[in-house]
């Protein structure tokens, strides 16, 4: 498996991080970095919802998102947002490169214009309801294995 990075951005829920921890460990997800406000283990609310998967996965906490995706982009790690933005790419025409580290953001207020400007790309998933999202932790899942299921066709 090709290095994959998870970049969760101020994500307040810890049961949120706790079912990113989950799938990631699923996916083969090599690191997740924790940034601003996120929640990062041990904690009982995470591990309620990983169900050890927090013990599996290596974490790092950074305390500015922008600095790590810098220090990634040095590494040359491409950086993929996972948003509705404007001129976003609808998932599935997405053609991963690895390594890649793929941006989750905010419950609410979603990854702030300032971050997805350092990204190399920005992918959506199309909404057919009302709702202009979904969760981010089942939009991680969603996108996490798109992005792996290319990789394993392409091997």
């Amino acid at each position: 498996m090709k290095k994959f990075f998870v970049i969760c951005d101020n994500i307040r829920s810890l049961e949120n991080i706790g079912s990113i921890f989950r799938t990631a460990d699923a996916l083969g997800v090599s690191k997740i970095f924790l940034c601003g406000i996120s929640g990062k283990p041990p904690s009982h609310k995470i591990s309620k919802t990983a169900l050890g998967a927090e013990n599996n996965i290596p974490f790092e906490y950074c305390s500015q998102t922008w600095r790590l995706i810098d220090k990634l982009k040095k590494s040359k790690i491409n950086i993929v947002a996972l948003e509705q933005a404007k001129g976003a790419i609808d998932y599935r025409k997405f053609k991963p490169k690895f390594p890649l580290a793929l941006v989750v953001g905010n419950e609410v207020k979603g990854i702030s214009k300032n971050i997805l400007k350092k990204c190399n790309n920005i992918i959506f998933l199309p909404m057919l309801g009302q709702k202009e999202s979904l969760n981010v932790s089942v939009a991680f899942g969603i996108a996490g294995y798109k992005i792996c299921l290319n990789h394993i066709k392409m091997s």
